[in-house]
């Protein structure tokens, strides 16, 4: 419920965080019995687009003419036969008219984005993963903050998405400022984030976007583990 216009959903010329209490759902073009949440395009700035599928039984994604990554939330979706559960994942070059439909009532994360070409290095093909079955890394050596890098570390790919996973009071050992810019949708748990000058509670189903330069650190409360999802442009 609305409580007298309070949201902590906010904006700024670097961030914005969006919270589920704010999110207006949309179909888009080519989906069918499927709605999205948008949560950035370019129109705010962003150079890529970002948005949650939420899926009927049968409900399917049209065609992309850009490269597209998408992250199974919850229930199943299916790639050319092939079944997602949650936690899977696949990767689409662009124009890739791979068709995805879900098995039941379902939900995805999506990122869309125009790919950047290197000379002498050759897109990359359609990929599927298991994000289980990834390998988890500790970040800069604390084994409270791991990291699972969904996209090979490859110079083909312009993009990377990982999920990074913080044990109760794991904490980044600094505040980040970097030419890259981040999608971020937090999986579980919550915790404390600084965007800029400004600081916020996050939760689960929450989302950040960040652009270049913004100075961002987060740290996790409570007494379970806080996981989310992350985008950043790379290797250009």
């Amino acid at each position: 419920m609305q409580h007298l216009g309070h949201t902590r959903s906010a904006r700024r010329a670097d961030h914005f965080l969006l919270t589920p209490d704010t999110f207006v759902r949309t179909p888009l073009p080519g989906m069918r019995q499927a709605t999205a949440i948008v949560h950035v395009t370019p129109a705010a700035g962003a150079r890529f687009t970002q948005y949650t599928a939420e899926f009927e039984t049968g409900g399917s994604l049209g065609p992309a003419a850009e490269q597209r990554f998408l992250y199974v939330l919850e229930g199943e979706v299916h790639v050319d036969g092939r079944a997602l559960a949650a936690d899977d994942y696949a990767y689409f070059p662009a124009g890739c008219h791979t068709d995805i439909k879900a098995a039941t009532a379902s939900r995805a994360a999506v990122i869309e984005k125009p790919y950047l070409p290197l000379d002498g290095v050759h897109a990359p093909a359609l990929l599927f993963g298991e994000e289980h079955s990834v390998e988890t890394k500790p970040l800069d050596g604390d084994p409270d903050l791991s990291v699972r890098a969904l996209l090979p570390a490859n110079v083909a790919f312009d993009f990377a998405v990982n999920t990074m996973t913080y044990q109760p009071g794991a904490a980044l050992r600094m505040v980040e400022m970097h030419v890259m810019e981040h999608g971020l949708l937090m999986l579980a748990g919550g915790g404390i984030y600084r965007l800029g000058d400004c600081w916020y509670p996050v939760d689960a189903g929450d989302f950040i976007w960040m652009a270049p330069w913004c100075p961002q650190w987060f740290g996790a409360l409570g007494k379970t583990p806080a996981k989310y999802l992350i985008y950043k442009d790379w290797n250009r």
